[in-house]
């Protein structure tokens, strides 16, 4: 009973956006650190996260300490520029740090007879034609612009106070000129970034996050997938016919049904827009996440937990592969029968065992208040027919060898390998132990669990 899966309801979902403030601050950090000034202490900056230490040494390319001093240089030279705003007043026109630990502050000024002042307290000195009032006046009438009209060609704009001036970001000189003057802004007070690139919004394809199919049924995320260079994922084929378009948890515009297949099989994949990224992930209990790392196939008997944006976590066990279904829109071939309950709107949503993706919600009965029983479509064919790969936590494999290439029988990541297939792999044979799609660090000498030497 497919019906039950796709729930043919609409929710309004709100997503909230974090804005992360970073302050600044003063001397070098020495061989023998010195005690951390109050201002660092009061934010925090003397006991930082072992996570926000890691990242910035990789992305900020610092070592530990220098990562440590960084932190608690920005939190004290946010105090020294706050006070500095205070006594320049019409003044100020903006500070910033600088340096890989952020030993310089630099405050700037449009009175020259600020200097001592910014200097006295440790910082350095910047005298500028605009205070930032004037600056922010010019952005203000921008932002009132936009409200007017189409800014698709302008994407952003801002206040830049290095460079003491207002900036529009567009597609080219022409675009921008026609939005500064719509703002009613003389064309000397803004300067132009002329830049193909158009910001977007970014989240995340979750396993078990709703979607909406055609503004009228509702269905669940089942696993990201790639095919080439395009990012998408895998769900039923009850759940859309190609073409169909899908909005994400959010009611954003997300992607295109390209293939399905219903009945016969219940099978089907959405690519989805640059709004979009592929994660391994799929959602857990209490907004808690499980990474996927591999489609192995779990044994008959084994456990295996859903996710759906109706019911959300749940478990049970495997009771029988290969199961034809016969629900009212046809039969569907394949199937996995499982203790699992499920209720409408979870269609589509994954299957795990552990780590291993096993397969996508079709359909079946009871609830999730009484128990029932939840039939998959395995994942595995899934991939297999349509070519995908499954997104996990591994190496990104290489793109899928055609499932009906007889040219080679070399062992290739990205295929969907059956129990018994024979590869050859380094100059020597070996048979598939259990069905799954390789991943990249799944070569057969090295995964005794899924390959056996011949």
């Amino acid at each position: 009973m497919v019906g039950r899966h796709a729930a043919r309801t609409r929710r309004a979902a709100l997503t909230a956006l974090g804005a992360l403030a970073l302050t600044a601050l003063p001397p070098a950090a020495s061989a023998t650190p010195a005690p951390l000034p109050t201002a660092a202490r009061a934010l925090g900056a003397g006991t930082p996260s072992a996570q926000v230490l890691r990242a910035m040494e990789r992305d900020l390319r610092l070592t530990p300490a220098q990562a440590t001093a960084r932190l608690a240089n920005e939190a004290e030279a946010g105090a020294r520029a706050g006070r500095l705003r205070n006594t320049l007043g019409d003044r100020f026109a903006g500070a910033w740090v600088s340096g890989a630990t952020s030993t310089e502050l630099t405050v700037a000024t449009t009175d020259a007879a600020d200097t001592g002042t910014i200097e006295a307290q440790g910082a350095k000195a910047a005298v500028v034609e605009k205070p930032l009032s004037r600056l922010t006046a010019v952005k203000e009438k921008l932002d009132a612009a936009a409200a007017r009209v189409r800014t698709d060609e302008t994407p952003v704009w801002y206040v830049d106070v290095k460079t003491n001036r207002v900036v529009v970001q567009a597609t080219g000189e022409a675009a921008a000129a026609a939005f500064v003057k719509a703002a009613g802004v003389e064309a000397e007070n803004v300067g132009v970034q002329v830049s193909a690139d158009r910001p977007r919004l970014l989240k995340d394809l979750v396993g078990g996050d709703a979607y909406y199919i055609d503004a009228q049924a509702r269905c669940s995320i089942g696993f990201s997938v790639t095919k080439g260079g395009q990012q998408g994922f895998a769900t039923a084929g009850h759940c859309g016919s190609p073409g169909a378009r899908t909005t994400g948890f959010d009611q954003s515009d997300q992607g295109t049904f390209q293939s399905s297949v219903f009945p016969g099989k219940d099978m089907a994949w959405v690519a989805v827009n640059a709004d979009w990224t592929a994660t391994p992930d799929v959602k857990a209990q209490d907004g808690q996440k499980v990474q996927v790392a591999g489609s192995v196939e779990a044994l008959v008997g084994a456990s295996v937990c859903r996710s759906g944006s109706t019911t959300g976590w749940h478990c049970g066990t495997i009771r029988r592969h290969d199961t034809s279904v016969h629900y009212a829109e046809g039969t569907v071939d394949g199937l996995t029968e499982t203790t699992v309950c499920a209720e409408p709107g979870d269609s589509g949503g994954p299957f795990v065992a552990g780590v291993q993706a096993q397969g996508t919600t079709s359909g079946g009965s009871g609830d999730c208040t009484n128990g029932g029983t939840t039939f998959y479509q395995p994942v595995n064919p899934l991939l297999g027919d349509f070519g995908l790969t499954l997104k996990t936590t591994a190496a990104e494999s290489a793109t899928p060898a055609p499932q009906g290439d007889a040219a080679s029988d070399a062992w290739a990541a990205g295929r969907v390998y059956q129990v018994g297939a024979t590869v050859s792999y380094a100059g020597v044979r070996y048979r598939c132990l259990q069905n799954h799609q390789a991943q990249g660090a799944w070569s057969p000498e090295n995964t005794p669990a899924l390959w056996q030497r011949v």
